[in-house]
């Protein structure tokens, strides 16, 4: 990671606008070498999770970051955002104040003076983002479903096998508390309650 200005240096405006760059990957095993390879950036946010929200540990960190002057680069508008109505927040955000976001895949630039041209094909560009999403769950579904029929489908392995869950039932029965057996046997509370 690249941090070459300090924050007391951006409170006090003694450096111009930086580039600053978010990256993301689904899950820990993939990696973000190929997004912005192109792009020479002062400081970099990571983040290895599902952008199923926005509460992500380095993009809050990234939001909290940036400055009037400084560019986000993003390699996607997918790597941002998994739906239009959080993208529109955090870009309407940013360049509101004086950030301007870029988007390399799609080639698109948001400073918060866009055109309306700009701002559709922005919008254009989350929905049919969104409605990719969609398709792919519904192939998985459809997929499954064709799976189950023919008997192929296992469905997701249990957390617990049946003897362990007698015996956190018979633990629980003699008083020791539910956190404390979770983690012993390294599931949630909410799947311990469930298997229960």
């Amino acid at each position: 990671m690249t941090n070459t200005t300090t924050h007391s240096q951006r409170e006090n405006g003694t450096n111009g606008g930086q580039q600053v760059g978010y990256l993301r990957v689904s899950t820990v095993d993939q990696n973000t070498g190929r997004q912005l390879e192109e792009v020479t950036l002062d400081r970099r946010f990571e983040d290895k999770a599902s952008a199923k929200d926005t509460k992500r540990p380095s993009l809050e960190e990234c939001l909290a970051y940036l400055r009037s002057g400084d560019t986000l680069h993003v390699h996607s508008i997918d790597r941002l955002a998994r739906n239009l109505s959080d993208l529109q927040k955090i870009v309407d955000d940013l360049t509101s104040r004086g950030v301007t976001v870029q988007f390399h895949k799609e080639r698109l630039t948001f400073t918060g003076q866009d055109s309306s041209m700009q701002k559709l094909m922005f919008q254009m560009m989350g929905a049919f983002a969104e409605f990719e999403r969609a398709l792919i769950r519904e192939r998985q579904r459809e997929g499954i479903a064709i799976a189950k029929a023919k008997g192929k489908y296992k469905g997701r392995k249990k957390a617990l096998t049946k003897e362990q869950v007698e015996e956190i039932k018979a633990r629980k029965n003699r008083g020791e508390p539910m956190a404390k057996l979770a983690r012993e046997y390294g599931v949630s509370r909410t799947t311990l309650y469930a298997s229960l």
